[in-house]
């Protein structure tokens, strides 16, 4: 899927006149560097392994039912909600017996990837195992053919995989949505707490502060937040190891890159070659020929397309036009961070929607290009 040389084993890049080489120090299993708009791939290794994904695969979670429940929905948690987590799991502090709005639901999924806010949401989608059929047929949809969804949240599972490939291609779809770019750019904000009785009899509710796990979004002990990094999702379990997709923007060019796996054991590893291999994609843009490209999903791959190759393989990139709760405007829709600004690791980001895709007599034509206008920009 993307072409053959995608397919290969080891690195493949098509380095031109003044390309720089790739980093020296990867150890990841896989990794891709992506062309967020065009859809190009500029380089990979091993992009079809499939491996574990951990909580990278709540990307897919969350562009398969972010679109079924507005915002401002309320759900008061009940015990079954909760019902078998994995030992050791994530979570944000949902408390059973209370309530709470769908918004902050999400926030728990994408900041603190927490997999008790997966379990309530499973829950209003009527289930953990329709929730995992409709994330396969989402996967499906995508053309995600590397990804087999068994636990909604990540959590390790026999059988559980994606790749760098299809991780990359859920995060390309998940960030056409205006509440998916938002939620997985929110540096920090507000959770609500437990409520609790005063002496007087009064109910009251504190929230409590809860922040983004991305490092190259937060930063960390020796690693500066990314410059122009959106998101997307990291994740790390026993099986897989450490796991992640991010989108960033310089000088107008967007890049998404996932990594898998990194094989060295050293602190924020697996953002260290992320951070690597974006500088590496900024500075080959132009001076590198593609070695696949992001497929688009299959409602859109309706006829020939631009490119395709002889075994039928897409050509074009894939975009959103044909992805669910894609409004079609073509206004530009703000997603803007949430900082309360003391740490200086704040990132805006603006995303204009748009019909990305035309079905003209048959032919899929895609738009090269996102309209990305102010991507991101830094707030200190």
């Amino acid at each position: 899927m993307g072409g053959a040389q995608l397919g290969r084993p080891g690195t493949q890049a098509n380095l031109g006149t003044g390309a720089p080489v790739l980093p020296k120090d990867l150890s990841a299993r896989s990794w891709i560097v992506a062309d967020a708009e065009s859809g190009d791939v500029l380089a990979s290794h091993n992009a079809h392994w499939r491996l574990p994904p951990a909580s990278t695969l709540k990307m897919l979670f969350a562009d398969t039912l972010l679109p079924k429940f507005p915002r401002t929905q309320k759900h008061k948690v009940v015990p079954s909600d909760l019902a078998g987590m994995g030992v050791g799991s994530s979570t944000v502090g949902i408390k059973e017996d209370e309530t709470y709005s769908v918004h902050d639901l999400w926030l728990g999924v994408f900041l603190r990837s927490g997999n008790d806010a997966v379990r309530v949401l499973s829950a209003m989608n009527g289930g953990i195992d329709r929730t995992v059929a409709d994330m396969n047929a989402r996967a499906e949809e995508l053309q995600a053919l590397d990804t087999y969804a068994v636990s909604p949240d990540g959590y390790d599972e026999k059988g559980q995989v994606s790749s760098a490939y299809d991780l990359t291609l859920i995060a390309r779809s998940g960030l056409q949505k205006p509440d998916f770019r938002e939620y997985c750019s929110t540096v920090r904000a507000q959770f609500p707490g437990e409520t609790k009785k005063n002496r007087k009899g009064r109910t009251t509710r504190k929230s409590f502060e809860i922040q983004n796990t991305n490092r190259l979004l937060t930063g960390d002990y020796g690693l500066e937040p990314y410059q122009g990094i959106a998101g997307v999702k990291n994740g790390n379990t026993t099986n897989a190891g450490s796991t992640f997709t991010g989108v960033a923007e310089r000088n107008g060019k967007v890049l998404l890159v996932t990594v898998m796996n990194p094989e060295k054991e050293e602190h924020d590893r697996v953002y260290k070659e992320t951070a690597k291999l974006l500088d590496w994609g900024f500075q080959a843009a132009g001076k590198v020929s593609p070695v696949g490209e992001l497929v688009p999903p299959r409602s859109a791959d309706t006829g020939a397309q631009p490119g395709a190759n002889a075994s039928g393989e897409a050509g074009g990139s894939g975009d959103g036009a044909a992805v669910a709760g894609s409004s079609g405007s073509s206004k530009p829709v703000a997603a803007s961070a949430r900082t309360d600004g003391s740490s200086g690791a704040g990132v805006a980001l603006g995303i204009a929607g748009g019909v990305l895709v035309l079905l003209a007599a048959g032919v899929f034509v895609i738009n090269r290009r996102w309209p990305l206008p102010e991507l991101m920009r830094r707030r200190h």
